[in-house]
């Protein structure tokens, strides 16, 4: 069993070679460690990045962990490299909160709330990353159904959907 220092160490090194957001139960797995010592030791982690002087952050997103750059320092990064920008029409943005808030959701159910047909929109915000097919729904027909991604969370800023702001019902 590793020590809490080589813990730390392996999830450092787990995170940032992944680049993408790495499940609870995996790293748990990959570490031989208990899923409640790997929250445990991931709060310490995160605390620690938060309190030092370093550019990097370890955010909590949906059931696992990923490893950013702090917002501060975009800046000095934007100066570096140019960020690709994620431009998204009025249409395809209020097409996405339909997602968000009502998954899963077949591409009827969107049409419906909207009023107009979405076939290119889902398939634009399918090879962006923010959505995903989900399987289908048990009615006549089988529809395939939508949620969002990991991505969706990453590029908002959400840990979860649980930080969608409420919805206010007129």
């Amino acid at each position: 069993m590793l020590m809490q220092d080589d813990i730390k160490a392996a999830i450092e090194a787990v995170l940032f070679v992944s680049g993408e957001r790495v499940g609870s139960q995996e790293l748990s797995h990959l570490l031989n460690i208990s899923e409640a010592d790997l929250k445990q030791v991931m709060q310490e982690m995160m605390l620690e990045y938060q309190q030092e002087k370093r550019g990097l952050q370890i955010m909590a997103l949906e059931g696992g962990y990923i490893m950013g750059t702090k917002p501060e320092y975009a800046g000095v990064l934007s100066q570096m490299i140019k960020p690709v920008r994620l431009r998204l029409s009025p249409a395809a943005l209020e097409t996405l909160a339909i997602i968000a808030y009502q998954q899963p959701v077949t591409r009827a159910e969107i049409e419906q709330l909207r009023g107009v047909k979405v076939e290119r929109i889902l398939t634009n915000l399918l090879e962006r990353g923010l959505i995903k097919e989900d399987g289908h729904k048990a009615v006549i027909g089988k529809p395939i159904i939508y949620r969002t991604t990991y991505e969706f969370l990453k590029i908002f800023g959400l840990s979860s959907l649980n930080d969608l702001p409420a919805l206010e019902v007129k």
